[in-house]
């Protein structure tokens, strides 16, 4: 893509700027940051050439919580203004590909984004990439990412949306597949949509460029991804597109393929990814420092009470439906002293809720405060084994509380494993026929009926 064409198109200077370096290598993830809303909304110059109403401050303050980037923000504010002079919602769009069964809540944040511009009567469209996913998303990776088979497409995406359904106002959502165009265009039209785009700005990008430094295959039919993400763009005539800090270059694909097509560019909103329970990485499956969304209701509240103090206020900002000017009166009083755990506890409950319900989340403070004293949860699951007397690692074993004997044996080891509420230090205990509360851990227990 050529910016300079972008740039000629542009209403600011300021603008020109931003999309001349957009294209760049794209930025590291350095933590969630939070906007200085106020300092941006006061330099209303910077953003449109006429004064904003109260309306228009109000939406582009919501536009703004915790996102990375708002690109370009003087035409968003044109967008938000013109909305509300002839009240038609502007159409917001935010696409994912069907690559796993299930979401974490590190993908709820730009959803959370999606609600917060739902909320402000905006049409948004839920996209579901069941063709894009056939070539999958080269971003930020070192290798070509495996095919999946249209079976295990087909029964990830059926999950999806029923799990976005918890954060978006279903009644409101408009729910698209791109198979829909992109079957459509052929060859011919794959032909077409490819000459819009050169070889040269492809190789801009960075994953592309360092394999290719690298030695590292890259398939041609991965070029293709940004151009069919960006076409979608196109089909759906969206306003604005939503995405993470990786999805930047594909965002803005979109903005150069409406142009190509003679329709009004989208803008382009990313959010910062979600730093996962460690309080190092991105919150992800793979580093095991993630919170599904289908967990259990004691499992999501432990889990978000295990982050830390620091951690948790930028979960607040992009997680939470708290006003900033809350969230800000909260950590005021955990500065004057109020105990941090406190308002720890506030926001476990209310992602608890969001994804349960107020009974399950208030059930679930109070099963924490239980195992904290020691206590057995009410609602334990029921194992029944044969053998007795048996080792008790191969008890755990079998009652799928370790996932082998070795591994039960190091819990043993470092003092994690109670029957009936007692410390087991004895790696060859036998125990006889009976029944029994083992626990492993802080979160795993059973009853087990050893015959």
């Amino acid at each position: 893509m050529d910016t300079r064409q972008i740039s000629a198109s542009e209403s600011s200077a300021e603008t020109a700027a931003l999309l001349e370096s957009a294209f760049a290598m794209e930025p590291e993830y350095s933590g969630a940051r939070s906007p200085d809303i106020e300092k941006t909304l006061m330099n209303q110059s910077a953003v449109t050439t006429s004064p904003l109403s109260d309306g228009v401050r109000k939406a582009l303050e919501v536009s703004l919580r915790g996102v990375e980037e708002l690109l370009p923000q003087d035409e968003w504010a044109k967008k938000l203004a013109r909305s509300e002079s002839t009240g038609k919602p502007l159409r917001i769009k935010l696409g994912l590909d069907p690559t796993a069964p299930d979401i974490h809540i590190g993908h709820t944040v730009v959803l959370n984004k999606m609600r917060q511009l739902q909320d402000l009567g905006h049409q948004v469209i839920f996209l579901i990439g069941d063709f894009t996913t056939l070539i999958g998303d080269p971003s930020g990776r070192n290798s070509t990412r495996p095919p999946l088979t249209p079976e295990q497409i087909k029964f990830n995406a059926e999950t999806y949306y029923t799990q976005a359904a918890k954060v978006l106002d279903p009644a409101r959502t408009e729910i698209r597949y791109n198979s829909e165009w992109c079957d459509a265009l052929g060859a011919r039209g794959m032909i077409q949509l490819s000459a819009k785009y050169t070889v040269a700005r492809m190789m801009e990008r960075n994953d592309f460029h360092q394999r290719f430094t690298d030695g590292s295959s890259i398939s041609l039919h991965e070029f293709l991804y940004p151009l069919l993400q960006g076409y979608d763009s196109v089909a759906l005539k969206s306003d604005l597109e939503l995405g993470g800090t990786d999805q930047k270059f594909n965002l803005l694909m979109g903005r150069h393929l409406q142009q190509e097509y003679g329709q009004e560019p989208q803008c382009v909103l990313t959010m910062p990814l979600l730093v996962g329970l460690d309080g190092v990485d991105k919150m992800s499956k793979s580093k095991n420092n993630y919170i599904g969304i289908t967990e259990d209701a004691n499992t999501m509240f432990a889990k978000v009470l295990s982050i830390s103090d620091t951690l948790m206020w930028d979960w607040y900002t992009l997680l939470s439906f708290k006003s900033l000017d809350e969230i800000a009166a909260l950590k005021a009083e955990v500065a004057g002293g109020r105990n941090p755990k406190d308002a720890k506890v506030a926001l476990a409950k209310e992602i608890t809720a969001r994804f349960h319900s107020a009974a399950a989340a208030d059930a679930a403070e109070q099963d924490f405060i239980n195992r904290s004293k020691g206590g057995v949860p009410d609602d334990i699951p029921d194992v029944a084994l044969s053998g007795a007397p048996l080792g008790i690692g191969a008890l755990l074993k079998q009652a799928n509380l370790a996932p082998s004997t070795s591994e039960a044996n190091r819990l043993i080891d470092g003092g994690g494993v109670r029957v009936d509420g007692g410390v087991v230090s004895d790696k060859g205990l036998k125990l006889e026929a009976g029944t029994y509360v083992v626990q492993v851990g802080k979160r795993k227990f059973a009853r087990v009926t050893l015959g």
